[in-house]
């Protein structure tokens, strides 16, 4: 595992034994904190209970499907083909097919690039690759400690952040100003939407509209139209 992270490989997760962690060890949770991984001290039990081997020697690790970019990389790849960065962040989807499946819709809608948090959602996980079809392999994405304060950073770099929401406004009847320059759209978790604090932070608020007795859509469907309408609101290269 050691040389695997002196290499660079992304790791989603690392589950480590809290009463014993020093040489290696201690190496091992640097490298992988200093790489973005969340890493949670267990008991020796727990870790058994974890392990499908029983031959863990005080850590498990979870790797990524794919490498991780960084959030730079993503605000570049518009400027790189011409035009104001088009964004998607993901704020708490938990389900990896969820995930991948806002992967695949944000890679063909031409957004530049995806932002998910680094703890309790679904990360790059074998599943999510899996639902994405493959866009995980085309579609840079990056994970950011703290959402609220990622969008603050997005803001101070000119672009303008929208979240669905259900009490926003008609995404379909909004005026062009937020879909014609730099982009972020946020797409909350599953149930509960994105975070108060996160909401409180966006630039605008958008819903989909809805009729019948059913009053939100799947994650993945809402961002799916979000993101088409800011295709079809910038043109066909997004």
């Amino acid at each position: 595992m050691l040389e695997a992270l002196k290499a660079g490989r992304a790791l989603n997760s690392v589950l480590v034994r809290k009463d014993g962690i020093e040489g290696t060890l201690k190496l091992i949770v640097a490298k992988a904190r200093e790489g973005g991984a969340v890493v949670k001290e267990l008991s020796r039990e727990k870790l058994d209970a974890i392990s499908e081997t029983g031959k863990h020697q005080g850590v498990i690790a979870y790797a990524s499907a794919h490498q991780y970019a960084e959030v730079s990389d993503i605000l570049a790849a518009g400027k790189a083909k011409g035009r104001e960065p088009f964004i998607i962040i993901a704020d708490g989807i938990t389900d990896p097919r969820n995930l991948g499946a806002i992967i695949r819709t944000a890679y063909a809608a031409g957004a530049d690039g995806l932002i998910i948090p680094e703890r309790r959602a679904a990360a790059l996980t074998p599943a999510a690759a899996k639902a994405s079809a493959g866009a995980v392999n085309y579609l840079p994405v990056a994970r950011a400690g703290n959402i609220p304060r990622l969008i603050e950073k997005l803001k101070a770099a000119g672009v303008w952040v929208a979240c669905l929401d259900m009490s926003g406004e008609d995404i379909f009847g909004a005026p062009d100003g937020f879909f014609t320059g730099a982009a972020a759209v946020v797409v909350g978790g599953e149930g509960g939407g994105a975070s108060r604090l996160t909401r409180e932070k966006c630039d605008y608020a958008y819903s989909i509209p809805m009729t019948g007795s059913i009053d939100s859509l799947n994650a993945s469907v809402a961002a799916a139209l979000a993101m088409y309408e800011v295709r079809r609101r910038r043109g066909r290269d997004a």
